[in-house]
Formats: C-alpha cells, structure tokens, sequence
C-alpha cells in the first residue's frame, strides 16, 4: 500500500510514523498547510518537518505555498467553524494529491492532536477520500501524543504554542490574559 501521511509538523509526525512503520507501512510525508500564521511559524514549522524527516529516512514532499489569503477567504464569514474549514481545505488537497499522485491511502498526523476535533477530522476525511476515490486510513494517533511531543523535545524539535491560525493564536493570548 502506498500512503500519503498529511503532516502537520514535525512532534505531531513522531508517534505517527511510529506507529505506521510498526504496522508495515512506510508513508511518505506531505506538507500542505495554509492555515499557519505568521509566515515565520509557517516556515518554523515547515523548516523543522524537513530537517526530522530527513533525519529519520522519511520521503517529505512540500506543497509549500504560504495560504494565509486563501485560508482567512474560506473561513470568512463563519469563523465559529474554522476548524471545519480547515480541515476540510488540508484532507481536500492531501485526497486530491494522493490519487493524481498514484498513493492508494491516505491520512494526517491531525490525528495524533487531542485538541482536535477528532470525529469531524474523521467525517471530512471520509468525505474526501469518497470525493477523491482515494482511500482514508484511519489511525487514532492520540494515545501516542504525549510520548511524541516528549520525544520531540528530548531531540530539541521546534515546539510550537498553538495549532498554527491566527485564530487561535488570538485564543491562546486572550486565555493567558484571564485570571
């Protein structure tokens, strides 16, 4: 089976392809990610992927284009279900890769994050894959997170404070801000 693994960044990617490679499979990574702002996150991010990917043997094919445009433009005016939107634009391309590419399967490393919204991740997924005809692989990632990030810190990996929109980056300084 040929796997596409939609990677977020790198500490999410760790438990992940962990995993996968136990079961078998040797996925090949794929950076899609217009939702990260600013454009030195997104790079932070992105630069930090391709350093552990190369350092673990992992394919990492980059759709690098900065989407900040693009991204605030699809969740405009519904901002309450941004996380929809965005999930939706990142499984969307990752599925559409996939079957131009010659991939069989395809999943993300979203899938390791118990701050996601893991069964509307799912819904959309499976959304895509039929919209596609790419198949989806289902993984629950998260009992492998904390193990990941602790890992990810041990091996000194840019650790990053919010999942990456402007959005919640707002969010995490408006909560620090309360008492």
């Amino acid at each position: 089976m040929s796997l596409l693994l939609h990677i977020c960044c790198a500490p999410c990617s760790i438990h992940c392809v962990k995993t996968l490679r136990a079961e078998g499979l040797e996925p090949v990574g794929y950076w899609f990610n217009p939702n990260i702002h600013p454009v030195t996150e997104y790079r932070a991010r992105r630069d930090t992927l391709a350093a552990y990917a190369k350092s673990i043997g992992l394919e990492l094919i980059q759709n690098d284009r900065y989407g900040l445009r693009d991204f605030v433009r699809a969740v405009y005016p519904d901002l309450e279900d941004r996380c929809g939107v965005c999930y939706s634009l990142r499984m969307r391309e990752t599925a559409r890769f996939a079957r131009e590419n010659g991939f069989d399967s395809f999943t993300s490393t979203l899938f390791v994050s118990p701050y996601q919204n893991h069964e509307l991740l799912r819904e959309i997924a499976e959304k895509a894959a039929d919209e596609f005809g790419v198949k989806f692989l289902y993984r629950d990632f998260r009992p492998g997170f904390r193990d990941g990030q602790a890992e990810a810190r041990a091996l000194g990996l840019y650790m990053q404070k919010y999942c990456g929109c402007v959005f919640s980056e707002e969010e995490r300084y408006i909560r620090r801000k309360k008492p």
